[in-house]
């Protein structure tokens, strides 16, 4: 008892108070986008808003009790979560339940659904840190390399045939903490990954001039390898550009023939190519209209036109953001990000004072992940990354998210907390 006494008294109370006040902006932006003049209290558990009270109570409660369990505890059944997680995911592939078009839910009964995919994401991070952590944390090794990346791909894999590919997208930010770890190598992928980006975008956009595409890609990339590679190897240089070659080729049979009709036509709206404000493109519109209407003060609470009628589809979930722009303005969508960059950058302030290598890995796999979520949900809501469906952490609706979210939170908090007790 004293030992927990001495940690709660070492929690790092920042990441809590930042972590309750996104809580807190996330369920009045809720009550806003969701309000009914039939049901005016924001406690009347029979809406969504009531509801996500529940979630957020159960979710306070559940940190606690992480906060009074021995850290080691985390540490030591990392894997078994994770297989239990995996195990979880299995399920939902032979008895999951189809939402909007994701085979993503296992249905619990009573109304309440559960979303394994949004727990993988912490599983996987304890099972990374565990082991990176406890075992051999030298990513020189091949052993090392192919076990860590394994760890990532498995869940990834399940969350995929799920057809749920926003959640998949988001196990690519286990790249960051590959790249801190040492993994040789990680800081070329994560470069590779934005020219491939770029390489997609203007051969779509520039369909006719695919020659000039490749050209100027061997422009840029003969400058930047003989800026940064002391090395003038030019049969590497050679082998990066053919790779570059056969990428550019094939991007149009990925987007003919991999992609989906839907996911087709998202980005085609997002790169201008296809004007569709009332079909595919409509959500995207709204948000947009929603937000630049906020202005600098915002229309204040509950004041919100599109808020109010019901314009923006999905608003009190993965498009949560535009009512926090429409109501709140500027300043408020400017507190918002603030709170999200002061988490991400206390995370990582506090992963890197760790004294275990497990702590260090998980405080930046959750980084990682909160930061890939931020990113790309934000992106959606005013129109600069494709619709793909990821909620905003503690802002969004869904018990699932809150949830695992908190959890994942939490088990950081407890981590840092410990390290400075009998260690």
């Amino acid at each position: 008892m004293n030992e927990r006494n001495k940690i709660i008294g070492k929690i790092d109370w920042v990441t809590v108070l930042i972590y309750l006040a996104l809580v807190i902006i996330g369920w009045f932006s809720i009550f806003s986008a969701k309000y009914d003049e039939m049901h005016p209290s924001i406690f009347d558990l029979s809406q969504v808003y009531g509801k996500q009270l529940i979630w957020i109570g159960a979710s306070l409660l559940i940190g606690f009790v992480i906060l009074l369990i021995d850290a080691k505890f985390f540490n030591a059944f990392s894997m078994w979560i994770y297989v239990i997680v995996l195990a979880s995911l299995f399920m939902v592939l032979v008895y999951g339940k189809a939402t909007k078009g994701a085979t993503s839910w296992i249905d619990l009964g009573a109304g309440i659904k559960f979303q394994p995919s949004e727990f993988a994401k912490m599983a996987t991070a304890l099972a990374l840190a565990g082991y990176l952590g406890n075992y051999d944390n030298d990513l020189q090794k091949r052993r090392n390399q192919v076990v860590a990346i394994i760890l990532v791909l498995i869940p990834m894999a399940l969350v995929l045939l799920q057809n749920d590919t926003g959640s998949a997208i988001v196990f690519v930010s286990f790249i960051f903490v590959f790249y801190r770890e040492g993994l040789p190598g990680a800081g070329w992928v994560m470069m590779a990954g934005v020219v491939a980006v770029l390489l997609f975008v203007f051969t779509l956009v520039w369909s006719q001039k695919v020659m000039y595409i490749i050209l100027g890609s061997l422009l840029v990339l003969a400058v930047v390898y003989y800026l940064i590679n002391k090395k003038k190897d030019i049969a590497k240089m050679i082998a990066i550009f053919a790779c570059m070659f056969v990428f550019v080729f094939s991007v149009d049979y990925a987007f003919n023939k991999v992609l989906q009709e839907h996911q087709r036509n998202r980005i085609l709206v997002l790169l201008g190519q296809l004007d569709d404000p009332k079909g595919v493109g409509y959500n995207v519109h709204q948000s947009k209209i929603a937000i630049g209407s906020g202005g600098l003060m915002g229309k204040g609470f509950l004041q919100g036109t599109q808020t109010k009628y019901d314009f923006v589809p999905e608003q009190h979930t993965d498009f949560i953001f535009c009512t926090v722009g429409e109501e709140g303005g500027f300043l408020g969508t400017s507190v918002v990000v603030l709170l999200y960059v002061a988490l991400l950058v206390r995370i990582i302030t506090l992963a890197e004072r760790q004294r275990s290598s497990f702590s260090r890995v998980y405080g930046y796999s959750i980084a990682g992940i909160f930061f890939v979520h931020f990113a790309i949900n934000i992106g959606m809501a005013i129109g600069l990354v494709p619709v793909i469906g990821i909620p905003l952490p503690f802002l969004s609706y869904g018990g699932s998210s809150m949830l695992a979210f908190t959890i994942m939170l939490a088990i950081f908090v407890k981590q840092d907390a410990y390290r400075l007790v009998n260690l």
